[in-house]
C-alpha cells in the first residue's frame, strides 16, 4: 500500500471512532450499555 491508501485508512478509522464516540454519548445507549455491564455482573459463576 502507498502513503494515500494510508491516509484514506486513517481519516475513515478518525471519522468512524468520531462516530462511535457521538453515540456512545446518547444516554439511551449510555443506559444500554450500563445495563448489558450490570447483567454480566450480576450472573452467577
Amino acid at each position: 500500500m502507498n502513503t494515500t491508501e494510508y491516509a484514506i485508512g486513517t481519516l475513515a478509522a478518525a471519522g468512524f471512532a468520531a462516530t462511535l464516540l457521538t453515540l456512545s454519548d446518547s444516554e439511551p445507549v449510555k443506559g444500554a450499555l450500563r445495563d448489558v455491564i450490570l447483567r454480566a455482573l450480576d450472573t452467577p459463576l
